[in-house]
């Protein structure tokens, strides 16, 4: 996955799901948690915008569509863009590696100021939720040191050479997936089970439509964006700073 595509896979699919279904609305937790399992899949931008395609051809044709009802969720394109991305690595499985040259071009998508500001950006917002989840003192010390973290981060980027955007995601992966664990053990029972009861409720429609190991890692990343947001903690991954 060229760096351009993986860096704004967002934005790009989100765009091209709005012109899709023709309305500019905003895409639902549980859409954002697909593109997520995409991404996590090492899915191309391109094919899965060929899976929405192919989805909204599938969708014209059923009852739904014929009497004028709008496709509504991501949820939808789920089979079709797993589909067209079995078939596309089938196609390209004897079409050998690509060029290092063309991946090399690819890979400068931010500045090192832009990466500096999403940094402290989210270093900030780290110091703002220990505050607001002081009174448990283990998630506190827990945000408090992603912050610490995310700041010895900085000097990396003062580099006169380009930096090297795949040794920071996975250092930003690291952190976060500790944050993760320490936010998922402050949790209460009765906020996960809610998280749970929204999610099922959002998925009742298409949940027939996905394999368990496809509603599995959608529970986990629709679960693990909702707690973040419950504790106020930002996403670290450079996927997110388009």
């Amino acid at each position: 996955m060229t760096g351009l595509n993986y860096y704004n896979y967002f934005t790009e699919i989100e765009e091209y799901f709005w012109k899709k279904r023709g309305a500019h609305l905003l895409v639902s937790p549980l859409d954002w948690a697909i593109l997520e399992t995409w991404q996590r899949a090492e899915i191309p931008v391109g094919t899965v915008m060929r899976g929405i395609d192919r989805a909204f051809e599938s969708y014209a044709r059923s009852r739904r569509g014929q009497s004028g009802r709008q496709l509504k969720s991501l949820a939808y394109c789920v089979d079709a863009v797993l589909e067209t991305a079995e078939e596309e690595k089938e196609a390209a499985a004897g079409s050998g590696p690509s060029s290092s040259a063309a991946r090399a071009g690819s890979d400068q998508s931010f500045s090192p100021a832009e990466l500096k500001k999403y940094l402290q950006r989210n270093s900030e917002q780290l110091s703002r939720a220990a505050e607001k989840n002081r009174a448990a003192k283990s998630l506190a010390e827990a945000l408090s040191a992603a912050k610490a973290k995310m700041a010895a981060l900085l000097p990396l980027l003062d580099s006169p050479s380009a930096p090297d955007l795949e040794d920071l995601e996975r250092r930003l992966t690291v952190i976060e997936e500790k944050l993760t664990a320490a936010i998922s053990a402050a949790a209460s029972d009765d906020l996960l089970v809610a998280i749970r009861r929204e999610l099922d409720r959002q998925l009742a429609p298409y949940r027939r439509k996905m394999t368990a190991a496809q509603l599995s890692q959608l529970e986990r990343s629709y679960s693990q964006k909702r707690l973040f947001e419950e504790f106020g903690a930002p996403r670290l991954s450079l996927f997110y700073l388009s």
